[in-house]
């Protein structure tokens, strides 16, 4: 423990590397509250399930559409001009949204500002390539990948029940309210680290990087495995809670998703310490296989103790296999159009959660809760079928982009403290040391 602790503890030696990631993990807590506060807000006001489902799905899918372009525009323009102008957007859209409940405006008038604040950045995608910029080519950005996925694990687990509890405890509007006031203040304090920001590309190189990221070799695989990862990841939500109540212990659903939550969260501390050799691809590829392997279990499950156990071991498959995607990213697309790669799997999650959550519920509805997680299953499969399909692909858009020429954009990274005051001393005048 104290070797895991040294580790993650030495990537912060950089300067502004602690203030943004703490900043980040503000900024990026609405966007785990948002569709849940949400439905909570809609249900609690008006009742109707239905309708905030609909509200929910709106938000997601113009999330889906909106954050590629989004992030798009923060490689040509800056994190900062275009976080605050999109994360400024999207608060006005929330807090319309709110008043409409509020002011209990008729259902259609929800739609347009619900399209409206899918222009929420990406954080973590913002966060993730500074850490790139610091850390890119050496060793530090493994552990930086491990902890950053660890801090959004993190932000699932607290984020949702706390818009809910707000939003059933106090008054219906409270947890959309806490998002965008975390979402204004988050954004704010992560856009004041300029000195950790990722430089803008130079005005050639804008006016060639047209198209979409999509075009990188070897992405497209990431972001359709990405796909069946979510589809398991929205599947497993609703299942569990239908399974739960089918046992008549509703309540300890929330437990047992966060005996799962927390499961990946020990193994993405554990995976960041470790020095792992051979191509990483390979890694990815197995990775992704045995991570469908472990969701089988599911298809026996009895009781909720069993269920849990299963949960707990698929968890320790997730961060790992997630870290390793974030730096093939890094590692196959281009510098200056990292942040729009990294959100294009974001983007990949998010399809695959919200269609695993409406097909699981369409089976459970019809066929009972356990058979539920024949869909998890199937979205698990779906998921390594696609990754061994795209292996050689992405194996050579590996090769390809370690052979291609030096990127002028891509900083070294930086020395740690103990090389610095070494160098600085080395530059002083001999008089000057004493």
């Amino acid at each position: 423990m104290p070797s895991a602790l040294s580790t993650y503890r030495r990537i912060f030696d950089a300067p502004g590397s602690l203030a943004f990631s703490t900043a980040g993990f503000l900024a990026r807590l609405p966007k785990s509250m948002q569709s849940v506060g949400v439905v909570a807000m809609l249900s609690a006001a008006h009742g109707h399930y239905a309708l905030a489902g609909a509200v929910a799905a709106t938000i997601a899918l113009s999330t889906s559409v909106i954050g590629p372009q989004v992030s798009r525009l923060v490689d040509r323009f800056g994190q900062r001009r275009v976080m605050l102008t999109a994360s400024g957007i999207t608060v006005v859209a929330m807090t319309t949204l709110v008043l409409c409940v509020h002011l209990d405006a008729p259902a259609w008038t929800l739609f347009p500002s619900a399209a409206v604040a899918g222009c929420m950045p990406s954080m973590s995608s913002l966060v993730r390539a500074r850490w790139a910029h610091i850390y890119a080519g050496s060793p530090m950005l493994h552990p930086a990948y491990s902890f950053e996925s660890v801090l959004t694990q993190i932000s699932f687990i607290v984020g949702p029940p706390l818009a809910a509890a707000l939003s059933t405890t106090l008054f219906p509007e409270a947890g959309p309210a806490l998002t965008t006031l975390l979402l204004a203040v988050g954004t704010v304090l992560l856009a004041a680290q300029r000195r950790t920001e990722p430089p803008l590309r130079a005005p050639r190189q804008r006016r060639e990087a047209t198209g979409s990221v999509l075009r990188s070799r070897g992405l497209g695989i990431l972001v359709l495995t990405y796909v069946g990862v979510g589809a398991i990841l929205g599947s497993l939500e609703v299942v569990t809670v239908a399974f739960a109540d089918h046992l008549h212990h509703k309540a300890l659903s929330g437990v047992v998703l966060g005996v799962y939550a927390l499961g990946s969260c020990i193994a993405g501390l554990v995976f960041g310490t470790l020095t792992l050799r051979g191509p990483l691809s390979r890694r990815y590829l197995a990775g992704v296989v045995v991570m469908a392997l472990s969701m089988l279990p599911l298809l026996f499950v009895t009781n909720l103790v069993f269920l849990a156990a299963a949960l707990f071991v698929a968890g320790m498959l997730l961060s790992p296999t997630m870290i390793t995607t974030t730096l093939l990213v890094q590692r196959i697309v281009p510098a200056t159009r990292l942040t729009e790669g990294m959100t294009w799997t974001v983007t990949g999650l998010a399809v695959g959660a919200a269609c695993g959550s409406a097909i699981a519920s369409a089976v459970v509805e019809r066929s009972g809760a356990a058979a539920g997680y024949e869909v998890t299953v199937i979205a698990a499969l779906l998921a390594a079928a696609t990754a061994l399909s795209g292996a050689r692909r992405l194996g050579r858009a590996l090769t390809q982009a370690r052979t291609a020429p030096a990127d002028p954009t891509r900083p070294a990274p930086l020395p740690s403290p103990a090389l610095r005051q070494q160098a600085n001393r080395a530059m002083t005048p001999a008089r000057s040391r004493g």
